[in-house]
């Protein structure tokens, strides 16, 4: 096996070279339209926005920071402008049942005019039917009307006078009532002479008295009857004279809403409503402006919910604070007397009812995290209508009687942003989620790095550069920025699609250059900018390489020794992560064939990990118990570990040091690896391995480069070098080697600097050879524990014979 080279520093990073430009500034190119390498995603939100059938709403995933709100919501404003206007909505009063607002569709830009044309009418008749009812005709009718009543009051009871008045009876009228009392000589009978005639006489009064009494009260139920009539009259009087008032002016409405059936039936129902309600005119104005008092005037208005005023186009909505009332509205509540109250004019639009007929956006965690928000839309979804009701009552919590508003047809398409684990999630768990959102448009992480990205990558520069008026940017600047998202997607053929971080840097870059007062932004600007980037998140990273080389974490980075391993790990902080040299430690010794994994036995080890030192020992028993019984154990330990270990990038280091322990074989303390490694041994890609290299770079420069040090890398991660150019220019001046290797026999050559050896055809390692090596301790360890098995066995059989011996013999019977 030929022993691996060191990587040459042109392989170590992918430099974008300037001179592929033909601009000088960014400031020579044009905006860029469209974004960057999204065509699967644009594809799908076309397709998506343009398929007219229920069910067809967008999921749009991928991480934060893409550009996925800023796309979207662009094409959406351009399909949007292209679009009919949609209608204006508002909800009246229901005169039969005031509890269930109606609600009222208005061609667009028609809603305000209406509440204004309602508004004008109400005060109109306010103004006019007071003047008609106070008019001198009005109170003629009036007048008439009573006096013919007052005659005929007067007629009857005259009548019924003059005929007690023959009967020698006088009737008394008085506020409490009628009386009859005899007369004598047209004078009233005193009670006291009433009793002292004569019995006979006495009768025949009293007869005559009660057939008046009669007559009197056919009188009086013929009076009520006359009276009845008159109201009637009255009544059909007002009647007339608030439909020759009211009739005029609502036609005038009526002429204007022609083509609306549904305005037109309210608005018969307001008529019909003032008719039979003209006292509530006729009421001082405060009286006729409290809401909640159903004889209030208030009934009147016209609650505008959405007034759609684009001048061209439907609404396109980004809901920021998904609650379920801010998604399907509410009824607010005014205090008066001590009491909540609520009608008509009180209901409040939500999102789905602004962005009826257009487009909704919303963000798939902020609504999954508010309570029953997820529930509510997809009611409305399924229902195809907006039904505003509160909570309390949607779940069977209250008996209260609240409003019921007729629900609003939906007509919108809903777009969701959200991570590929929540979309995954929602699919797995509720079922509803396919059915309502049959679309997902993916947004790719990373474009290839070929000449016309990199000049779109240009655009996109410029773009940004001129849409926050930063600095124009120099050629130089620009690839140093496509080596930035190179280097941010750890791929040294991709280009990162990550804008958040991209336009970030043109941010700060701009600013260094600004504070040296220069008018382009340059290459070392950006370098600067992020260096600094580095430098603000750099402080753990800082006091954990002071603790390595003041001692206090152990590593060695010279010197050799048996079963110990340079590890290399990255540690994440939020959105910086950097890489930590950690001392991996093997040791064996006789037993069954176990490799002990003492994170895991601790419970400090992940299960990625624990599958890692599974691999190892398949690897060791496939290699080396092939004639023999795998006769050891073998303990597996990260040395001053105190977080936890998870992946399984340190499998290869965890093998080479139990390989070292087995061979009793040193390792070259100088070199750090990292690397998966699978049961046939060959070494996997892993990942963060330009922070790994860095970060045992840091620590061997710290201590001065000998030119002994470095690392090995995975051959497949070779195409991920971006490496800081410092890290480069050690290379270049023999003070630093990356090596990379494609299985661990290569790995373990490097870092023993002994052949490895392959079997032969009789099944033996070459003599000297480091597996040689390894099989003769593990022959050896067999040897041993033969050795004891059978010294176990014959003390337990002289022990078995020695029991037998002490017995005395059995008597035969």
């Amino acid at each position: 096996m030929n022993k691996p080279v060191p990587l040459s520093p042109e392989a170590l990073c992918h430099h974008c070279e300037p001179s592929q430009f033909s601009f000088k500034t960014t400031d020579e190119l044009d905006d860029l339209t469209e974004i960057i390498g999204q065509d699967r995603a644009v594809q799908a939100v076309h397709f998506g926005i343009g398929i007219q059938h229920e069910g067809y709403n967008l999921y749009v995933m991928g991480p934060s920071g893409m550009g996925k709100h800023s796309m979207v919501h662009q094409y959406l404003e351009q399909k949007a402008a292209a679009r009919e206007e949609p209608s204006d909505w508002c909800y009246v009063n229901n005169f039969e049942q005031s509890h269930k607002p109606k609600a009222l569709r208005l061609p667009h830009g028609h809603g305000a005019q209406f509440a204004l044309e309602m508004e004008q009418l109400i005060e109109e008749l306010s103004s006019v039917l007071p003047a008609a009812f106070n008019s001198e005709e009005y109170r003629s009718h009036i007048q008439a009307l009573e006096e013919g009543l007052e005659e005929l009051q007067e007629h009857a009871f005259k009548e019924l006078e003059e005929a007690a008045t023959k009967q020698q009876i006088k009737l008394f009228r008085s506020p409490s009532g009628f009386t009859f009392a005899p007369l004598r000589n047209n004078k009233e009978l005193s009670s006291e002479a009433f009793d002292k005639l004569p019995e006979d006489e006495r009768a025949a009064i009293e007869r005559i008295v009660e057939a008046l009494q009669e007559q009197l009260q056919a009188i009086i139920q013929r009076v009520a009857r006359w009276r009845k009539e008159t109201r009637h009259k009255v009544d059909e009087l007002n009647r007339k004279v608030a439909m020759s008032a009211v009739g005029n002016l609502i036609e005038e409405l009526r002429s204007s809403y022609a083509k609306q059936p549904e305005v037109l039936e309210y608005l018969d129902a307001v008529e019909h409503d003032v008719v039979n309600n003209i006292k509530d005119f006729l009421k001082s104005d405060e009286a006729n402006e409290n809401p909640g008092d159903p004889n209030s005037l208030h009934r009147y208005k016209v609650n505008n919910l959405v007034l759609n005023n684009r001048k061209g186009g439907v609404p396109v909505i980004y809901l920021d604070n998904p609650t379920y009332l801010n998604l399907v509205g509410r009824a607010e509540h005014i205090a008066q007397f001590g009491t909540l109250m609520t009608d008509f004019t009180l209901l409040k639009p939500g999102a789905l009812h602004e962005a009826n007929g257009g487009y909704l956006l919303v963000d798939a965690h902020k609504l999954l995290t508010q309570p029953y928000a997820w529930e509510g839309l997809k009611r409305a979804l399924y229902a195809n209508q907006i039904n505003i009701e509160p909570l309390e009552k949607m779940w069977g919590l209250a008996s209260t009687v609240s409003l019921e508003p007729e629900p609003i047809p939906l007509e919108l398409k809903i777009v969701i942003m959200g991570d590929r684990m929540l979309y995954y999630m929602l699919h797995e768990y509720d079922p509803d989620f396919g059915e309502l959102f049959k679309v997902q448009a993916d947004f790719e992480e990373h474009i290839e790095r070929n000449p016309e990205n990199n000049l779109l990558m240009g655009r996109l520069i410029a773009t940004i550069a001129r849409k926050e008026k930063l600095l124009p940017f120099g050629r130089d600047a620009v690839a140093r920025v496509i080596d930035y998202a190179s280097r941010h997607v750890e791929d040294a053929h991709k280009l990162t699609t990550h804008m958040r971080s991209i336009a970030d840097l043109l941010r700060e870059a701009d600013y260094w250059s600004r504070q040296r007062d220069n008018s382009l932004v340059e290459s070392a600007d950006i370098l600067h900018a992020i260096d600094q980037q580095e430098h603000r998140a750099s402080r753990v990273r800082e006091r954990v390489h002071e603790e390595i080389q003041r001692g206090d974490i152990i590593i060695d980075s010279s010197g050799d020794k048996v079963g110990q391993v340079n590890a290399l790990s990255v540690l994440g902080l939020g959105n910086y992560s950097f890489g930590q040299p950690s001392r991996v430690t093997a040791t064996v010794h006789i037993g069954e064939g176990q490799v002990v994994d003492i994170e895991r036995e601790v419970e400090m080890g992940g299960p990625i990990h624990s599958k890692g030192v599974l691999i190892l020992s398949s690897f060791i028993a496939a290699r080396y118990a092939r004639k023999q019984p795998l006769s050891l154990s073998a303990s597996l330990v990260f040395e001053q570990n105190y977080g936890g270990v998870e992946g399984d990038s340190a499998s290869l280091a965890e093998l080479c040091a139990l390989l070292s322990a087995l061979a009793d074989t040193p390792i070259k303390q100088s070199l750090a690896m990292t690397g998966s490694v699978n049961q046939h041994g060959q070494v996997q890609p892993i990942g963060g391995v330009n922070e790994k290299i860095e970060g045992f770079f840091q620590v061997c420069s710290a201590r001065g480069l000998n030119g002994e040090q470095g690392v090995i890398i995975p051959a497949c991660n070779t195409k991920n070098l971006m490496l800081h150019p410092d890290v480069i220019e050690a290379v270049r001046q023999g003070q630093f080697h990356i090596y990379e290797v494609h299985s661990a026999d290569e790995a373990l050559t490097l870092l023993t600097g002994i052949e490895v050896g392959e079997v032969n055809e009789e099944g033996d390692y070459p003599e000297g050879s480091l597996n040689a090596m390894a099989y003769d301790r593990l022959h050896e360890m067999t040897l041993i524990r033969q050795h004891y098995a059978e010294q176990a066995k014959e003390k337990e059989e002289s022990e078995k014979e020695e029991k037998t011996g002490d017995e005395p013999p059995t008597q035969a019977g």
